[in-house]
């Protein structure tokens, strides 16, 4: 990654990260927000694993392109 698209990814996950803590901290229903939020960080780790594994396949199949 280009230093320039690190920093980019880190401003937006301060910012989302930041939001967060806030409707957390400001909400008057804190525990519905809570389950909200809790459950769109587990369904964003999950995509983010998901990804993660389809790179790692093509870079899998990409060597044993290369190696045969």
């Amino acid at each position: 990654m280009k230093k320039e698209t690190k920093i980019i990814a880190g401003v937006l996950a301060g910012a989302a990260l930041g939001a967060a803590v806030a409707l957390i901290l400001s909400s008057e229903k804190g525990g519905d927000t809570k389950d909200r939020l809790t459950d769109w960080f587990c369904d964003l780790l999950d995509a983010s694993k998901d990804k993660l594994a389809d790179v790692t396949d093509q870079v899998k199949d990409t060597l044993s392109k290369v190696r045969a």
